[in-house]
Protein backbone atom coordinates (compact mmCIF):
# COMPACT_ATOMS: atom_id res chain seq x y z
CA UNK A 1 0.00 0.00 0.00
CA UNK A 2 1.30 3.66 -0.85
CA UNK A 3 2.77 5.46 2.04
CA UNK A 4 0.06 8.64 1.50
CA UNK A 5 -3.04 6.10 2.15
CA UNK A 6 -1.38 4.64 4.80
CA UNK A 7 -0.49 7.58 6.43
CA UNK A 8 -3.99 9.03 6.19
CA UNK A 9 -5.64 5.79 6.98
CA UNK A 10 -3.62 5.99 9.98
CA UNK A 11 -5.11 9.04 10.84
CA UNK A 12 -8.35 8.21 10.25
CA UNK A 13 -7.91 5.03 12.22
CA UNK A 14 -6.49 7.58 15.57
CA UNK A 15 -9.62 10.00 14.62
CA UNK A 16 -12.44 7.24 14.66
CA UNK A 17 -10.74 4.97 17.88
CA UNK A 18 -10.74 8.88 19.73
CA UNK A 19 -14.90 8.95 18.35
CA UNK A 20 -16.03 5.24 19.10
CA UNK A 21 -14.21 5.88 22.66
CA UNK A 22 -16.10 8.64 23.30
CA UNK A 23 -19.31 7.05 21.78
CA UNK A 24 -18.67 4.09 24.01
CA UNK A 25 -18.21 5.83 26.86
CA UNK A 26 -21.36 8.33 26.28
CA UNK A 27 -23.58 5.16 25.79
CA UNK A 28 -22.03 2.54 28.62
CA UNK A 29 -20.89 5.06 31.27
CA UNK A 30 -22.60 7.94 31.14
CA UNK A 31 -25.79 8.11 29.89
CA UNK A 32 -26.92 5.07 32.09
CA UNK A 33 -25.71 7.23 35.23
CA UNK A 34 -29.51 8.79 34.60
CA UNK A 35 -31.04 5.77 35.78
CA UNK A 36 -29.24 6.35 39.24
CA UNK A 37 -28.69 10.12 39.60
CA UNK A 38 -32.66 10.82 38.06
CA UNK A 39 -33.10 12.70 34.42
CA UNK A 40 -33.08 15.81 36.02
CA UNK A 41 -29.36 15.34 37.54
CA UNK A 42 -28.56 14.02 34.31
CA UNK A 43 -29.82 16.80 32.47
CA UNK A 44 -28.16 19.52 34.85
CA UNK A 45 -25.16 17.34 33.93
CA UNK A 46 -25.56 17.13 29.80
CA UNK A 47 -26.43 20.86 29.84
CA UNK A 48 -22.49 21.40 31.40
CA UNK A 49 -20.58 19.62 29.92
CA UNK A 50 -22.12 17.97 26.10
CA UNK A 51 -24.10 21.57 26.07
CA UNK A 52 -20.84 23.26 27.35
CA UNK A 53 -17.13 22.16 26.16
CA UNK A 54 -18.76 19.38 24.35
CA UNK A 55 -20.40 21.20 21.63
CA UNK A 56 -17.07 22.10 20.34
CA UNK A 57 -15.02 19.20 20.89
CA UNK A 58 -17.31 16.83 20.01
CA UNK A 59 -18.03 18.57 16.87
CA UNK A 60 -14.24 18.69 16.41
CA UNK A 61 -13.40 15.26 16.62
CA UNK A 62 -16.79 13.76 14.65
CA UNK A 63 -16.29 16.16 11.98
CA UNK A 64 -12.41 15.76 11.61
CA UNK A 65 -12.58 11.63 11.98
CA UNK A 66 -15.39 11.67 9.34
CA UNK A 67 -13.56 13.65 7.17
CA UNK A 68 -10.23 11.60 7.66
CA UNK A 69 -11.75 8.76 7.28
CA UNK A 70 -13.30 9.89 3.66
CA UNK A 71 -9.96 11.46 2.66
CA UNK A 72 -8.36 8.00 3.46
CA UNK A 73 -10.59 6.44 0.97
CA UNK A 74 -10.26 9.28 -1.49
CA UNK A 75 -6.60 8.85 -1.25
CA UNK A 76 -6.56 5.29 -1.83
CA UNK A 77 -9.26 5.44 -4.76
CA UNK A 78 -6.97 8.35 -6.35
CA UNK A 79 -3.87 6.26 -5.71
CA UNK A 80 -4.74 2.72 -7.08
CA UNK A 81 -4.04 0.72 -3.75
CA UNK A 82 -5.43 -2.65 -3.90
CA UNK A 83 -9.21 -3.78 -3.88
CA UNK A 84 -9.81 -4.74 -1.37
CA UNK A 85 -8.10 -2.09 0.49
CA UNK A 86 -9.83 0.53 -1.84
CA UNK A 87 -13.27 -1.67 -0.75
CA UNK A 88 -12.99 -1.60 2.97
CA UNK A 89 -11.98 2.45 3.19
CA UNK A 90 -14.82 2.85 0.93
CA UNK A 91 -17.15 0.92 3.58
CA UNK A 92 -15.43 3.22 6.20
CA UNK A 93 -16.56 6.02 4.66
CA UNK A 94 -20.02 5.17 4.17
CA UNK A 95 -20.15 4.21 7.49
CA UNK A 96 -18.78 7.24 8.65
CA UNK A 97 -21.64 9.33 6.70
CA UNK A 98 -24.12 6.79 8.60
CA UNK A 99 -22.59 8.21 12.19
CA UNK A 100 -22.98 11.96 10.69
CA UNK A 101 -26.60 11.53 9.86
CA UNK A 102 -27.35 9.38 13.18
CA UNK A 103 -25.68 12.39 14.89
CA UNK A 104 -27.86 14.68 13.11
CA UNK A 105 -30.71 12.98 15.03
CA UNK A 106 -28.85 12.39 18.45
CA UNK A 107 -27.76 16.54 18.77
CA UNK A 108 -31.12 18.05 18.11
CA UNK A 109 -32.63 15.67 21.17
CA UNK A 110 -29.51 16.95 23.29
CA UNK A 111 -30.11 20.78 22.11
CA UNK A 112 -34.14 20.40 23.50
CA UNK A 113 -32.31 19.14 26.70
CA UNK A 114 -31.00 22.50 27.16
CA UNK A 115 -34.15 24.03 26.54
CA UNK A 116 -36.63 21.66 28.15
CA UNK A 117 -37.86 22.31 31.69
CA UNK A 118 -36.62 20.66 34.96
CA UNK A 119 -39.37 17.76 34.96
CA UNK A 120 -39.38 14.17 34.26
CA UNK A 121 -41.95 14.71 31.86
CA UNK A 122 -40.05 16.35 29.66
CA UNK A 123 -36.78 15.03 30.09
CA UNK A 124 -37.36 11.06 29.73
CA UNK A 125 -38.51 11.28 26.48
CA UNK A 126 -36.19 13.48 25.00
CA UNK A 127 -33.48 11.51 27.12
CA UNK A 128 -34.57 8.09 25.66
CA UNK A 129 -34.16 9.78 22.47
CA UNK A 130 -30.83 10.78 22.70
CA UNK A 131 -29.81 7.48 24.16
CA UNK A 132 -30.82 5.27 21.36
CA UNK A 133 -29.33 7.68 18.85
CA UNK A 134 -26.14 7.67 21.00
CA UNK A 135 -26.28 3.93 20.81
CA UNK A 136 -26.50 3.52 16.95
CA UNK A 137 -24.18 5.85 16.81
CA UNK A 138 -21.60 4.08 19.25
CA UNK A 139 -22.19 0.90 17.03
CA UNK A 140 -21.76 2.52 13.95
CA UNK A 141 -18.27 4.49 15.18
CA UNK A 142 -16.97 1.11 16.17
CA UNK A 143 -17.69 -0.47 13.22
CA UNK A 144 -15.87 1.93 10.97
CA UNK A 145 -13.09 1.49 13.34
CA UNK A 146 -13.09 -1.69 12.68
CA UNK A 147 -13.26 -1.29 9.16
CA UNK A 148 -10.59 1.07 8.63
CA UNK A 149 -8.27 -0.95 11.08
CA UNK A 150 -9.07 -4.30 8.74
CA UNK A 151 -8.04 -1.80 5.55
CA UNK A 152 -4.81 -0.90 7.28
CA UNK A 153 -3.83 -4.77 8.33
CA UNK A 154 -5.06 -5.35 4.58
CA UNK A 155 -2.49 -3.28 2.79
CA UNK A 156 0.38 -3.98 4.88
Amino acid sequence: MDAAVTNVAMAALVADGLLAGLSLDKVIVQLPARRKIGVTAYAAYARAADLGNGIAFYAAVGVGAALLTLAAFAVAAALGAPGDVTGLLAAAAALSLLHSAATGRAAPAMFQIGRAGDTEEALTPLLTRFARWSAARAAVQTATLIVVATAIAAGT
